[in-house]
């Protein structure tokens, strides 16, 4: 009886002892609910570009990836409960800060918003993100704005302030 306990303890010692690779392939998943956003290695922001007619408004978001940290990123609209997806930017590789430019009639058939991302290396197939980001929507706090300049400036400055939540200057 000894015996058998003993190989029981063993077995228990050794998986709890042994690298997971579930682990280190999960996925982290950061629900961003704010029209600005930060963590180690992504920041962005949200804003509305009007237009005169409503149909040609636009969602931006600008994406600042640090490709020291990552290396791929894909952006997908999702439908919650079919679960049909749509590109808004196929698997790309990260070469520094963008903006992706929506619709704004997408979120009406896909509200949420995923933003998964790669650590660096080959293109990803197939494997799980490191990082998914996710937002239900088009944020309520999101600015609008009419013109590119102040679009523009509205973006820098809240992916600095969520950089450095320190920094609270309008």
């Amino acid at each position: 009886m000894r015996r058998v306990a003993a190989v029981c303890a063993a077995c228990a010692l050794a998986c709890l002892l042994a690298p997971s690779t579930d682990a280190a392939d999960a996925t982290r998943d950061v629900h961003g609910s704010a029209d600005a956003f930060a963590t180690p290695g992504l920041a962005l922001a949200w804003a509305v570009l009007r237009a005169p007619k409503e149909d040609d408004a636009a969602v931006v978001i600008r994406i600042v990836p640090d490709a020291r940290t990552f290396g791929w990123i894909e952006v997908v609209g999702k439908d919650p409960f079919t679960q049909r997806e749509k590109p808004l930017l196929p698997v790309t590789a990260v070469g520094g800060a963008f903006d992706l430019k929506v619709p704004r009639a997408t979120f009406a058939d896909f509200p949420r918003t995923e933003l998964r991302l790669w650590q660096g290396g080959p293109a990803p197939n197939g494997a799980p993100p490191a990082l998914v980001v996710y937002y239900l929507g088009v944020p309520d706090t999101t600015p609008e704005v009419a013109l590119a300049a102040d679009l523009d400036r509205s973006l820098s400055a809240r992916v600095d302030r969520a950089r450095d939540p320190a920094n609270k200057a309008p």
